[in-house]
């Protein structure tokens, strides 16, 4: 946009973009602008590397030095400014992921300035020995590149389109929405509510707040006598017996500066309905929709007041010096006053461990076990039994709606007030998950290996999550049956049933400590007890490697092991479907798609769709081993809530994923052979060659979109 009034706002914590030809006076706007240590200049950097401002031929290693200070100060939170012409989608795309990659801000300054202009100042210096030619070219690039800044990711474009209009601009920097450091509390920090209107006036009541009520004995405003403020940690919606209720007390005390909010993951789904988008009307958002329907008929313009409300929540808060952070989902360090599509994910959704449990819903990373903060996390979305803290961090959704408590923490006080749910209004798809007992680590679930999965037990790594599979050996250790899991770094250990060695022993006649098999899932569990695995592939034995038998041979040996040991191994679910549409096989592919549609609308991950056999060419050659078919709901955990839009999912459909393919092919060609190399006896560096080559294809830059 031009600068009105020529202001130009840029967040204080935001990658900056000077674009402009040569001769448009970028570097004379820098600084009169900014700090000499905020700007980045390309010239300068040639000159770091080559000892020539101008030499061309060091312009890419001019542009690793610029990226790399770059990178540094922003993850130290200072702002940053780049110097360059930029007039070049690829160089704008640069600025772009830096920002993306330390979640701030790409900002866009523009100067448009007249060709002719440019080229009377170019040719008053000596060191511009380029001509015309090359600033027309520049030229054309920038007027080409005016209406796509936004599109590119630019979340702030301003445009200069004259000296006089350069030299009276003034740079005026912006807090964050979500910096409330000077916000000192005291807070009250109250977790899910969830349309549990009674619950939560009788918990305000409990903390002392003064409630106002209508003509009709609502709730309408509650302040508190003492000056504290509420903070409701999102999910207000859903679920519960008056949504409407809940959302109008909060609208009301967040606009009197009685509390604060921050948005949730049903509040992200309710706004996208609201807003006439298509999503599924499940998890009580369909009751919600009633209850605002019934409350706009009888206050006509509610609905709107409530979108409204909900479009203007922030992802989260920095408080009190930034001692305190409230976040839905809760909140890593590292994007603690941060904001990008990335952030906002994290806050509202948390992050998953790429697998679902046993009742078909995510299974939530335990990022509170690994968080070393200084500042003290407060938040909510899974619910738990009661309130623990866990390295400076407590989950405050006790599960009102689900017949638990509706909980608050007072701040600075560190004291919980909580109040009992009157009945259960909404059955929980799972029981409530106990926290996690502060100094202690719990087993982690194993995850799935997707696509393009090498199956070597050191060397895979899958090519769609870019993890390490899992890799299981049953084997005689101090005299003991165990499993072995690899995740995340944790190695766990279970006692086995021997007559699962039995059965490998009967079956491959070989030692049951060779048998290594690929699992997609384990049960949740905080200890030991309660491990049960479901294996899906066997990947070798002593007596050879079995990637040339078809998959049904693989879950058939696997239900045995099932079979065999039930305590800890469980029957991997799968369809098998004849996709050519002939014969009896031509309802496969309606009866597959019903699957996956009920595994996903569950919560569920998804499916791994694999070709009856290891080896199979079509008319594009080698068909991909496995693909993960992921659902809406996790998918919005990898490109963020709004990626069913119709522009994003036109940019999704046009990815070309040829790349990708082939290096999952590659590596997943590696695995087997590092396989075939450990059951044949060879040396070990024999086997490590293939560990290390998958090691260097992962190396190989790959766009992070795909």
């Amino acid at each position: 946009m031009t600068a009105m009034n020529h202001g130009l706002a840029i967040p204080e914590l935001s990658l900056v973009a000077l674009v402009g030809i040569s001769g448009s006076g970028k570097s004379t706007f820098a600084r009169r602008h900014f700090a000499a240590t905020e700007v980045l200049s390309s010239d300068f950097c040639r000159g770091l590397v080559a000892d020539d401002e101008n030499d061309q031929e060091a312009t890419r290693d001019a542009f690793d030095v610029l990226y790399y200070i770059a990178g540094k100060r922003l993850a130290a939170g200072r702002l940053t400014v780049v110097d360059a012409t930029n007039v070049q989608a690829d160089a704008r795309r640069q600025v772009v992921e830096t920002a993306r990659e330390h979640a701030v801000l790409p900002v866009a300054i523009v100067l448009d300035m007249p060709q002719a202009l440019c080229e009377q100042r170019n040719a008053a210096r000596p060191d511009r020995r380029f001509g015309p030619r090359v600033l027309r070219r520049q030229h054309d690039q920038l007027r080409r590149s005016l209406r796509s800044l936004r599109r590119e990711g630019f979340r702030h474009v301003w445009v200069l389109t004259s000296p006089e209009e350069a030299d009276a601009a003034v740079v005026r920097r912006v807090r964050m929405r979500n910096d409330l450091r000077d916000e000192t509390g005291p807070f009250d920090v109250i977790g899910d509510v969830h349309g549990c209107l009674d619950e939560l006036t009788e918990l305000l009541v409990l903390l002392g707040y003064q409630a106002e009520r209508d003509q009709a004995g609502r709730v309408v405003q509650a302040a508190h006598p003492d000056g504290r403020t509420a903070v409701f940690l999102g999910d207000l919606v859903d679920r519960g017996p008056d949504t409407p209720g809940v959302l109008s007390l909060a609208m009301a005390m967040t606009t009197a500066g009685h509390a604060l909010a921050v948005a949730g993951n049903h509040e992200a789904k309710l706004l996208r309905a609201l807003r006439g988008r298509d999503v599924r009307t499940s998890h009580g958002l369909a009751e919600s929709l009633a209850q605002l329907e019934a409350r706009e008929a009888a206050e006509p313009g509610f609905r709107a007041a409530a979108e409204r409300f909900i479009d203007g929540l922030v992802s989260h808060y920095v408080l009190d010096g930034g001692r305190l952070v409230v976040a839905h989902a809760g909140l890593k360090e590292a994007y603690h006053g941060r904001a990008s599509g990335r952030v906002r994910s994290f806050a509202l959704y948390g992050d998953t461990t790429g697998e679902t449990d046993e009742f078909g819903l995510p299974v939530r990373y335990p990022w509170a076990e690994e968080y070393r903060g200084r500042a003290m996390v407060l938040y909510g979305h899974t619910p738990v039994p009661s309130a623990e803290w866990v390295n400076n961090t407590l989950c405050l959704d006790t599960g009102c709606v689900f017949g638990g408590r509706l909980t608050a923490l007072r701040y600075p006080e560190r004291e919980l007030v909580s109040v009992p749910a009157r009945r259960t209004y909404y059955e929980p798809a799972r029981p409530l998950a106990a926290p996690p007992a502060a100094g202690t680590s719990s087993v982690a679930p194993a995850t799935a290996p997707s696509a393009g999965a090498s199956a070597a037990p050191s060397a895979g790594a899958s090519a769609a999550s870019r993890r390490e599979p899992d890799v299981l050996d049953i084997g005689d250790v101090l005299g003991k049956r165990v499993v072995h899991t690899r995740h995340h770094g944790r190695i766990t250990v279970a006692e086995a049933n021997a007559t699962a060695a039995i059965e490998v022993m009967s079956r491959f006649a070989t030692d049951p400590r060779w048998l290594v098999y690929l699992p997609p899932t384990m049960s949740p569990v905080s200890g030991l007890d309660g491990v049960r695995l479901a294996p899906f592939q066997v990947l070798a034995a002593e007596k050879g490697a079995f990637h040339d038998r078809d998959h049904r041979w693989h879950l058939g040996f696997a239900d045995r092991l099932a079979a065999a040991d039930p305590d800890l191994l469980l029957p991997t679910r799968h369809v098998v479907a004849d996709l050519t549409g002939a014969g009896a096989g031509a309802g496969d592919e309606r009866r597959a798609t019903a699957w996956w549609e009920e595994l996903t609308g569950s919560g569920g991950e998804g499916m791994v769709v694999k070709p009856l056999a290891n080896y199979v060419r079509g008319p594009r050659g080698l068909v991909q081993p496995g693909l993960k078919v992921r659902g809406a709901e996790y998918l919005r955990l990898i490109y963020g809530p709004d990626y069913t839009e119709p522009a994003n999912l036109a940019r999704l459909r046009d990815r070309g994923l040829g790349a990708k393919r082939s290096l999952a092919a590659r590596e997943y060609a590696l695995g087997l052979e590092a396989l075939d190399r450990l059951v044949a006896g060879e040396p070990l560096w024999r086997v490590h060659e293939c560990v290390f080559a998958v090691l260097a294809l992962e190396s190989e830059p790959i766009d992070p979109r795909l």
